[in-house]
C-alpha cells in the first residue's frame, strides 16, 4: 500500500492554483524534452527527464511561487512512494543473476523446451503466468522469475522475444488484477472506498473477456510465430545447458521458496530477497560455486560460456549493478512526477478532465484518460490509481454509481497500461527484466491494450455497470432518477 495522498483541486488555494493553460506548460515541456532528447538525439531518457525536472522546478518556483523547500518535499514524497519499487528493481536484477548461476533458469529452459511446442507456447505462457501471478499476487515477481525463463524457452522454439514478453505481461497483469494479495488491487479498492472482494468481483467479467481474447490471439499468433524448429536445435540447446549447469530438481529450491513465501502472504521485497539468498546457496551447493564468486555474480551478473552463442546471450545477466541504469531513469521520472503533483498540475488536470463527464460513458472515458495520463506524467502506476481514484469519487457518487465502478476503472486503465509507458516504473521494470524494449513488446501485450477498450465498452453499453439506486442507464449512458428523489450527498475526500 502507498502512504500518499495527493492534493485535490479543492484543497489548493484558489489564489495559488494554476489555471489549465498554466498547468499544461510543464507537461508540454516534458513531452518536448523527451521527444527531442530520445527521438532526435537518441539519448537515454535520464537527461531529458532531468531537463524536465529543471524546467518544472524553475517554472513552479518563479511563476507559481512555490518555495524550494516545497519543491524538494514534492520530489521526496514521490521518491518515498516509489522506494519499494526501486528496491525491487535492484533485488530482481540480483535474483536473476543468482538464479542463472544456481541453474534454476537454465533448468526451466531445459525442461520447458521438452514440454512445449511453438504452436502452443504463447497461449500456454499467458495462462501459466496468470496462474502464478494470481497465486503470488505480483505481476513483477512473475515477470522477474518465470518471465525470464519463458523468454529463453521461446527463443529456443523460434518464437520472437517481443511476442513472448507480451504473453508474459498479459498473464502477469491478468492474474495480478484478480488476486487479493496484489498491492494495486488493494490500493484501487482503498482509494475508492470499495470492499476488496466487491472490487475483485467487479473486475472479473472484463478481465475474463480481455484475457480470453488475448489467449485466442496468442493461439492464432503461435500457429505462425515459431514455425518448424530445425532438426536437432532443441537437443543442441539442451546439450549446451547440460554441459554447463547441473540440471537437477534441487535447483528449483529458490523458485519454490520465493513463490511459497509469496503465496503465504509475504510481500514481494522480502520474498524476492529470500530468493537471492536461496539462489546463492543453491549455486554453492549444487553448481559448486565458491562463496565469494556466488556473491560476486549477484553483484555483477553472469556471462556464461556454454559453447552456443544463443544460450550465452539468453543467460547473460547484469546483476545488482546492472539495475542502476533502470533505477536512475525511475528516480528521475518519480522526481518529475513529484514536482508536477506539488505544483498542483496533476490535480488541475484531473479536475478539468472530470468536467468533461456528462454520463456513465463519458465518465468512464474520463477515468481511462486520467489514469493513462498519470502513468505518462507521473511515471508510477500507484499515482495512476490514487489521483483519479480520489479525484473522481464524487462524480461517480453523483451519477448514482457504486464505488466498484470507479475501482475497476482505475485498475483496468491504470495498472494494466503502466507497462506500455517506456519511462514509467512498470515499463522500465518489464523492459529491463525481460530484456525487450517497451515499444517492441507493446503490440503483443494484448491484455494491456484490450483492458481499457473493454472498460470503455462497458461504459457505453451499460454492461456490468452497477448503480447504487438500481436506476437504469439511458442510451447516452446517463442515470435517470425520479424528480422527487434528492441528489446524493457528495463524499468528502477520505470519508468512508
Amino acid at each position: 500500500m502507498v502512504a500518499f495522498e495527493p492534493r485535490l483541486f479543492e484543497e489548493l488555494d484558489p489564489d495559488e492554483r494554476p489555471s489549465l493553460g498554466t498547468a499544461l506548460v510543464p507537461i508540454a515541456a516534458m513531452l518536448l524534452f523527451l521527444c527531442v532528447g530520445i527521438v532526435a538525439f537518441e539519448l537515454d531518457p535520464q537527461f531529458p527527464l532531468v531537463w524536465g525536472i529543471g524546467f518544472t522546478g524553475l517554472f513552479a518556483r518563479y511563476h507559481l511561487g512555490l518555495s524550494w523547500d516545497e519543491l524538494y518535499d514534492g520530489m521526496t514524497d514521490s521518491l518515498l512512494m516509489g522506494m519499494r519499487v526501486l528496491l525491487i528493481m535492484f533485488v530482481v536484477y540480483a535474483l536473476i543473476a543468482t538464479w542463472v548461476s544456481a541453474g534454476t533458469i537454465p533448468s526451466l529452459m531445459y525442461y520447458g523446451l521438452e514440454l512445449l511446442s511453438p504452436s502452443v507456447f504463447l497461449p500456454a505462457t499467458a495462462i501459466l503466468a496468470a496462474v502464478v501471478s494470481f497465486a503470488v499476487g505480483s505481476s513483477w515477481t512473475t515477470a522477474g522469475t518465470l518471465g525470464v525463463a519463458f523468454i529463453g524457452i521461446g527463443s529456443g522454439l523460434g518464437v520472437p522475444a517481443p511476442m513472448t514478453a507480451g504473453a508474459v505481461l498479459t498473464g502477469a497483469y491478468a492474474g495480478d488484477k484478480q488476486s487479493p494479495l496484489s498491492d494495486t488491487t488493494n490500493l484501487a479498492a482503498a482509494v475508492s472506498n470499495t470492499d476488496l472482494y466487491d472490487h475483485i468481483n467487479a473486475m472479473r467479467a472484463g478481465t475474463a473477456v480481455a484475457f480470453g481474447l488475448s489467449v485466442v490471439l496468442y493461439a492464432v499468433l503461435g500457429l505462425r510465430a515459431g514455425g518448424a524448429v530445425p532438426a536437432g536445435r532443441i537437443a543442441e540447446i539442451q546439450g549446451a545447458i547440460e554441459g554447463t549447469y547441473a540440471v537437477s530438481p534441487l535447483v528449483f529450491l529458490p523458485l519454490v521458496l520465493t513463490f511459497g513465501l509469496a503465496i503465504y502472504g509475504v510481500s514481494p521485497l522480502p520474498a524476492l530477497g529470500a530468493g537471492v539468498f536461496a539462489g546463492v546457496l543453491t549455486s554453492m551447493l549444487v553448481q559448486g560455486t565458491g562463496f565469494a564468486a556466488a556473491w560476486s555474480i549477484a553483484q555483477s551478473g553472469t556471462s556464461p560460456e556454454t559453447g552456443m552463442e544463443l544460450v550465452d546471450e539468453l543467460l547473460a545477466s547484469d546483476g545488482l549493478l546492472g539495475g542502476a541504469w533502470i533505477v536512475t531513469i525511475a528516480m528521475a521520472a518519480l522526481s518529475l512526477g513529484g514536482l508536477l503533483e506539488r505544483a498542483g498540475v496533476l490535480a488541475v488536470l484531473a479536475h478539468h478532465l472530470g468536467r468533461l463527464s456528462r454520463g456513465v460513458a463519458s465518465l468512464t472515458g474520463v477515468t481511462v484518460l486520467s489514469s493513462v495520463s498519470m502513468n505518462v506524467l507521473a511515471a508510477e502506476q500507484y499515482i495512476s490509481i490514487v489521483v483519479p481514484g480520489m479525484s473522481l469519487r464524487n462524480l461517480y457518487h453523483e451519477q448514482g454509481l457504486k464505488s466498484e465502478n470507479l475501482s475497476r476503472a482505475v485498475e483496468a486503465s491504470g495498472t494494466t497500461t503502466s507497462a506500455l509507458v517506456p519511462w514509467s516504473s512498470g515499463g522500465l521494470f518489464m523492459a529491463g527484466t525481460l530484456n525487450v524494449a517497451t515499444l517492441s513488446y507493446a503490440p503483443y501485450y494484448f491484455f494491456g491494450l484490450l483492458s481499457p477498450v473493454i472498460l470503455l465498452l462497458m461504459g457505453v453499453t451499460g454492461w456490468q455497470i452497477a448503480f447504487a439506486d438500481r436506476a437504469p442507464a439511458d442510451a447516452a449512458g446517463s442515470t435517470t432518477r425520479s424528480a422527487a428523489e434528492p441528489d446524493p450527498e457528495p463524499i468528502a475526500p477520505g470519508e468512508d
